[in-house]
C-alpha cells in the first residue's frame, strides 16, 4: 500500500468552502486511492497570501517552516511502517507557496511530487519576489510534477526538465458524480418548479443558458461582468439564464444582470449532488472563464451532456473540443463572446452535447488518471 502524504497550500481538501479547487483535491485523494493508497493529511496551513506584501510572505514561510519541523520530528519518532513514501502537493504557485512539502520530503529522503504546479517570471522582481523564490526551489525540488494545465509546462520546463513533467488532463469521477448523462426533460421541469416558472411558458420552452461560478471579487467577477456585457447581441432572442453560485460579491452580481432581471435566475449555490440535473435541463453552459487554469464546471456539464461556450483561457481549450463539445471565445472579448452566442442558439446544440458527455468519458475519468499517477509511482522505483 502507498503512504502519501497530500497537502493542498491554496484549500485543503476538507475546507468547509466548497471551489474547484476543493474538488479537484479530493478527486486526486480518490484517485490515488483507487490505486492502493493510504492518504494522510498532515497540515491543513493555508499559504495563500492575498496582496502582494513582502512582510507577510515572510511571517507565513516562518510559520510553515516551523510546521514543516514539527512534522518531521513527528515522522521521525513514528514506525518506519507509518512514514509517507512520497510528498504530493497539490496546486502550487507563487501566491500559495508550499514552504513544507520539500522541507519534510528531503528530512526522510522521500520523493516531492507536485500537481498543477506554475511559474511566473514576471513575479522574479517586486513585491512578489520572495514568494516567487520559493515556488521556484519548491518546482525545482519536485520528481515529478503532474500537469492538468499544458499550459504550465513552458515555464516549468526550463526549472525541472521535460522529462519530469507528466500530462494529468483534469478529471471527475463519472461513476460518482454522473453515471449516466442526466435525464434532460426531467432536469428541466424539477429546476423550473424551483425557480417558479411554469412549464407551459414561453420561458420553459426558450434555449436555457447556464452560468455556474462563486461569487467573490477577482477573476469570477471578472467572467460574471464579461457575461452581463455579452448578454446584449442575443437581446432580440428567446434564452433565459439560469446563475448557479453564491458568495459575497452576489449584491455586485446581481446589478450586473439587473437590465435583464426578467430573464434571469439566480439559483444560489448547489450542493454537488443536485448539479448534474442542473447542467442537464440547460441547453449552453457559457462561462467567460477569466483567469481559469482548466474551470471545473465546464468540465461537469460536458459530463452531463451540456455542451460549453467558454473563454479561450489557460488550459480551457485542452478539456474541450472547439467546435464539437463546445466552442471557444476569444479571451477577455466580451463582443466576440456574444456574437458567437447569438450563432449558437441556432446550433445543434443537442449533438454537441452527446459528443461532449463522450469526450469526458475517453479522456477525462479518474479512471484514467489513476493509472497515470500509477505508473509515474511505479518508474520513480517506489514500492507497490
Amino acid at each position: 500500500m502507498h503512504r502519501i502524504a497530500f497537502y493542498a497550500p491554496l484549500k485543503s481538501p476538507d475546507h468547509p468552502i466548497p471551489s474547484g479547487d476543493r474538488a479537484m483535491a479530493r478527486l486526486l485523494i480518490a484517485a490515488w486511492r483507487r490505486q492502493g493508497a493510504q492518504i494522510d493529511i498532515p497540515t491543513r496551513l493555508r499559504a495563500r497570501v492575498a496582496g502582494p506584501d513582502p512582510a507577510a510572505q515572510r511571517r507565513l514561510a516562518a510559520r510553515a517552516e516551523a510546521e514543516a519541523d514539527k512534522l518531521i520530528a513527528h515522522y521521525r519518532a513514528e514506525l518506519p511502517d507509518w512514514r509517507p513514501q512520497a510528498w504530493f502537493t497539490y496546486h502550487l504557485y507563487y501566491k500559495a507557496v508550499d514552504w513544507i512539502g520539500p522541507k519534510v520530503a528531503a528530512a526522510l529522503d522521500i520523493p516531492y511530487l507536485l500537481a498543477e504546479a506554475s511559474h511566473a517570471p514576471k513575479r522574479a522582481t517586486g513585491d512578489w519576489a520572495f514568494n516567487h523564490a520559493g515556488a521556484e526551489r519548491a518546482i525545482r525540488a519536485a520528481s515529478t510534477i503532474f500537469c492538468l494545465n499544458p499550459n504550465d509546462k513552458a515555464c516549468l520546463a526550463p526549472l525541472t526538465g521535460a522529462a519530469r513533467l507528466v500530462d494529468l488532463p483534469p478529471f471527475l469521477d463519472l461513476a460518482a458524480f454522473a453515471p449516466v448523462a442526466p435525464d434532460k426533460i426531467a432536469g428541466r421541469r424539477r429546476l423550473a418548479a424551483e425557480a417558479g416558472i411554469d412549464a407551459a411558458s414561453p420561458r420553459f420552452a426558450a434555449p436555457w443558458l447556464l452560468a455556474v461560478g462563486m461569487m467573490r471579487p477577482g477573476d469570477k467577477l471578472a467572467s460574471y461582468r464579461q457575461l452581463a456585457t455579452a448578454l446584449p447581441a442575443i437581446a432580440g432572442r428567446d434564452w433565459h439564464l439560469m446563475i448557479i453560485g453564491d458568495g459575497p460579491a452576489r449584491p455586485e452580481i446581481e446589478q450586473l444582470f439587473a437590465p435583464v432581471a426578467d430573464r434571469v435566475t439566480m439559483l444560489g449555490a448547489k450542493a454537488p449532488e443536485a448539479l448534474p440535473d442542473c447542467y442537464a435541463a440547460a441547453d449552453l453552459l457559457v462561462w467567460p472563464a477569466v483567469n481559469e487554469a482548466f474551470g471545473m464546471a465546464l468540465l461537469e456539464a460536458q459530463a452531463c451532456g451540456l455542451p460549453v461556450l467558454a473563454g479561450a483561457v489557460g488550459g480551457v481549450p485542452a478539456i474541450l473540443r472547439d467546435g464539437e463539445t463546445g466552442w471557444l471565445a476569444p479571451a477577455d472579448d466580451p463582443a466576440a463572446l456574444g456574437a458567437l452566442l447569438q450563432r449558437l442558439l441556432d446550433a445543434d446544440l443537442a449533438a454537441a452535447g452527446r459528443r461532449a458527455r463522450q469526450h469526458i468519458e475517453a479522456g477525462h475519468d479518474i479512471t484514467g488518471a489513476a493509472r497515470i499517477l500509477d505508473r509515474a509511482w511505479h518508474e520513480l522505483g517506489l514500492p507497490a
